[in-house]
C-alpha cells in the first residue's frame, strides 16, 4: 500500500507549517468531505481560529444562504434581536445549524466580533422566498409607486418547500409547472428595475441597502435558474449556475471585507472541475475563484477514514441523518492519507511542499471519497493543503436550536 513520507505529514499540534501554504492569501477555503461532521466542524473551528489569531482573519464564510446570513452577523457582533437558537435553525440553512458544535463556534465568533457571511442560494436551495421577500421590502420603500406583479411571490409559493428535507418537493414542482416561467420572467423584470432605478433608489436609501438588495435578487435568480436547469434533466448545467452564484457572492463579500476563511464542501473548494457519479466535469466555485483571484485563492481540502458520513439514501429526507462509513479504498487520496500516519489524532499535509517521490504518491491517487462515493481528483492541482480526519461521526444535534426550527425539520429529527 502506498504511503508518505514522515517528513510529509504533521500533527495538527504545529500549525505553524500551515502559515507559508496559507497565510497570506485573501480566501482560504477549507472544505469536507461531508456535510454534518463533529470533526469537520471541529477542524473548521480549529483551523479559523488559528487563522484569525496569528494572521488577522475577520472573516467567516460559509455554505449557507446569503440572504439569511444577514442576522447571524449582527449576532456574532453584539446584537440580541434574535435568540442564537432561532439564528442556528432559520438563519443557517440547509441544516448546517442544527449541531452545538457550531453553537460553539458562533459563540467564539460573537467573543470576538468576527464577522459571518452565507455564500449559498436561499431557501436551503428549496425556497426563493428568503431571497425575493427582501427584495419586495426594499422596493415598498425605495420605490414605493411601483406596483410588484403579484403573480411572481404567488408562482415562487407553489415552487418553493420549507427545508432541505422537502428539497426534492421543489424540484419536482419546478418540473411539472407550467407557471415557472411567469416567476423567471418576473424575476428579471425585477432586476431591470433595480439597476435602471439605481440613482434614485441609493438617495432614498443607502448604498448598502441597495447592493444587498440587488445580491438578494441575484441569488434568487441562481436559485431559480438551478432549479430549472434541474427540472429540465440538466442536472450539471443547473449545478453549474449555483457554483458560479456561490463565486459571485464570494466576490461581493472581498469588495468589503479584505479577508475571508470560506468553509465549503470539497467539491465547492477546489481548483479543478469536479465531477459526481455519472456526470461531466463542472467548473466549481473553486475555478472561478482560483480564475478571479490567483494566488489569493489558497484551499484546504479534507479526507476521512471510517466512521459515518451525511446518509445519501431516499430515508435522508425522512430524518435519517447518516450512514455507516467503510474504511477508505486504498488507491484513493482518502486511502493513501490513511495509510500515511497511524492513529486517532488529525493530520495535515502541504502538497505545495512535498519531496519529488511524494508528489509522484499523491498524483497516483486518482480519486477523492465525498461521503459514501468517490469522484475524482487531481489532488495537486485542487488544493494546497489535505487534513486527514481519521475517524468521523455525527455532529450533536442541538435540541434548542431544534425547538426553533420549522415543523418540517423539527418532526423528522424530533427525539434524535
Amino acid at each position: 500500500m502506498d504511503r508518505l513520507s514522515d517528513a510529509a505529514v504533521f500533527s495538527l499540534d504545529d500549525l505553524d507549517r500551515l502559515d507559508e501554504a496559507l497565510g497570506g492569501a485573501r480566501v482560504v477555503a477549507i472544505g469536507e468531505s461531508s456535510h454534518y461532521n463533529r470533526e469537520q466542524y471541529l477542524l473548521r473551528h480549529r483551523l479559523f481560529r488559528h487563522l484569525a489569531q496569528r494572521h488577522g482573519f475577520r472573516v467567516y464564510a460559509m455554505e449557507s444562504g446569503f440572504v439569511e446570513g444577514w442576522d447571524v452577523d449582527k449576532w456574532v457582533r453584539g446584537d440580541d434581536s434574535r435568540a442564537l437558537g432561532d439564528l442556528l435553525a432559520n438563519g443557517v440553512t440547509g441544516l448546517m445549524g442544527l449541531w452545538t458544535e457550531l453553537r460553539e463556534h458562533l459563540e467564539w465568533m460573537r467573543e470576538h466580533r468576527i464577522g459571518f457571511y452565507g455564500t449559498d442560494l436561499p431557501g436551503s436551495n428549496a425556497s426563493t422566498l428568503p431571497g425575493l421577500d427582501p427584495v419586495l421590502a426594499y422596493l415598498a420603500e425605495a420605490d414605493p409607486q411601483f406596483e410588484v406583479d403579484p403573480r411572481i411571490r404567488e408562482v415562487a409559493v407553489s415552487l418553493s418547500a420549507p427545508s432541505a428535507f422537502s428539497q426534492l418537493v421543489s424540484l419536482n414542482a419546478y418540473t411539472t409547472s407550467a407557471d415557472k416561467d411567469t416567476l423567471s420572467a418576473g424575476l428579471a423584470d425585477l432586476r431591470a428595475r433595480l439597476i435602471s432605478g439605481r440613482i434614485g433608489y441609493v438617495r432614498r436609501t443607502s448604498v448598502e441597502a441597495y447592493e444587498r438588495a440587488l445580491r438578494a435578487l441575484d441569488v434568487t435568480i441562481g436559485l431559480d435558474g438551478t432549479a430549472r436547469g434541474m427540472a429540465r434533466g440538466d442536472q450539471p448545467g443547473g449545478m453549474e449556475v449555483r457554483e458560479v452564484t456561490i463565486a459571485d457572492t464570494v466576490d461581493w463579500i472581498l469588495r468589503r471585507e479584505e479577508r475571508i476563511v470560506l468553509v465549503e464542501h470539497n467539491a465547492h473548494v477546489q481548483r479543478r472541475p469536479s465531477a459526481l457519479p455519472g456526470m461531466r466535469p463542472m467548473a466549481v466555485m473553486g475555478v472561478h475563484l482560483a480564475d478571479r483571484l490567483g494566488d489569493d485563492y489558497r484551499v484546504v481540502g479534507t479526507t476521512t477514514g471510517g466512521g459515518q458520513a451525511l446518509n445519501m439514501t431516499p430515508s435522508f429526507y425522512e430524518g435519517v441523518m447518516f450512514a455507516d462509513l467503510d474504511e477508505p479504498k486504498p488507491d484513493s487520496l482518502d486511502g493513501l492519507m490513511a495509510a500515511s500516519r497511524a492513529g486517532d489524532e488529525p493530520f495535515a499535509v502541504d502538497l505545495r511542499r512535498l519531496s519529488p517521490a511524494d508528489e509522484a504518491t499523491v498524483s497516483s491517487a486518482k480519486e477523492q471519497r465525498y461521503g459514501v462515493f468517490y469522484s475524482e481528483v487531481d489532488a495537486l492541482a485542487a488544493y494546497d493543503v489535505v487534513v486527514h480526519l481519521p475517524h468521523v461521526t455525527g455532529a450533536t444535534l442541538d435540541q434548542d436550536t431544534l425547538s426553533h426550527a420549522v415543523p418540517d425539520v423539527r418532526d423528522r429529527l424530533a427525539g434524535k
